[in-house]
């Protein structure tokens, strides 16, 4: 058995006195490094420090509670700390080469194994299973946006959404906001793997690996396709088409069925196009502000590319809903580029 457990500090972290090289991999939004180390030149393992704040052994515990009652889609993780505040760690097993790719037999591998631990029954799932993720609900974004109607009516003259569509999705804004935990997405709640964006799954070899379930949570099913389809990011940019999203909403409701979740596939495409283009509206409005910070998270390219992709989201869901014509691919250009001076 490798000594990799002398690798790590008792203040978690990597220790070079026990390891032959170590590889960062990516920095954690609280600064801290996922990396890969090696204990000897052909013998390598994943180092996992908490990455996000307030998330200090939750991975551990999803890993040790849940995934064994999900397909076999994640990297098995091999010892944990047993500490509970930002020190504890994790490492699993190192999964070599992963390619990120939105490709067609990648996503529909995820959108398949996505339907199946949705219809997991919750009676099987923990009782401490969490029912908050590390964004809001969509309801929550709903009151958000409610409450920043003017700042949204601008977004949408910006991207030169009629007024009459603008004003319509507002009104659906509203509705869901003040209808809270009675609303039809609050009324059937699954496991969610709660940040599922293209950084978060891959294919190693020929197997599908879903990674990162530290923010598994219950919520609707739309969360988890929301983050397959449309929730774009920074470092892992994509093209999604209305195609597309179809086909993938047509093959989760046939995987839903063989898993004994029968669903209206027509209800399923309106009721995620409205989810998308609420949430696109709060992730938008959520990228002005940070193009509007002197000092961002991330490069402004990347947020340039990143309010792009959301704004054509929105715009194909809005046409899905009939609120502007067609369902194009749009070509929009990113109008807070003179606010930032571009």
């Amino acid at each position: 058995m490798d000594n990799y457990l002398k690798a790590v500090t008792p203040d978690g972290r990597l220790d070079d006195s026990h390891i032959f090289a170590r590889e960062i991999l990516y920095k954690g939004m609280n600064g801290r490094f996922v990396e890969r180390f090696y204990v000897s030149p052909d013998r390598s393992y994943i180092f996992k420090p908490v990455t996000h704040a307030g998330q200090a052994g939750r991975e551990s515990w999803v890993c040790e509670h849940i995934l064994p009652l999900i397909p076999d889609v994640y990297p098995k993780m091999l010892a944990r700390s047993h500490s509970s505040d930002e020190t504890s760690w994790a490492i699993f097993e190192d999964l070599g080469k992963l390619k990120h790719a939105f490709e067609w037999d990648t996503i529909l591998a995820v959108t398949k194994a996505m339907a199946q631990w949705h219809a997991l029954p919750l009676d099987q799932l923990p009782a401490q299973t969490p029912a908050i993720g590390h964004k809001p609900r969509i309801e929550l974004a709903a009151a958000e946006i409610a409450l920043r109607e003017e700042e949204a009516a601008s977004l949408f003259r910006e991207l030169y959404i009629p007024a009459k569509a603008g004003a319509l999705l507002l009104a659906a804004i509203r509705d869901l906001a003040a209808a809270g935990n009675r609303s039809p997405y609050a009324a059937d709640q699954v496991l969610s793997h709660g940040d599922l964006h293209l950084g978060n799954y891959a294919k190693a070899g020929a197997k599908l690996y879903v990674l990162d379930w530290e923010h598994a949570h219950l919520n609707t099913i739309y969360w988890d396709l929301y983050h397959l389809l449309d929730m774009s990011h920074p470092l892992f940019p994509r093209q999604i088409t209305s195609s597309l999203r179809d086909r993938v909403l047509t093959e989760y409701a046939a995987e839903s069925a063989n898993n004994g979740r029968l669903l209206d596939r027509i209800q399923l495409g309106e009721e995620y196009a409205l989810f998308a283009a609420i949430y696109s509206v709060w992730m938008l409005l959520l990228i002005r502000r940070d193009l509007g910070q002197k000092e961002a998270i991330w490069p402004v390219s990347q947020l340039q590319a990143q309010w792009k992709e959301t704004a054509d989201s929105l715009m194909q869901c809005m046409g899905k809903l009939g609120l502007i014509d067609g369902l194009r691919d749009t070509d929009i250009g990113n109008p807070i580029e003179k606010a930032v001076g571009e």
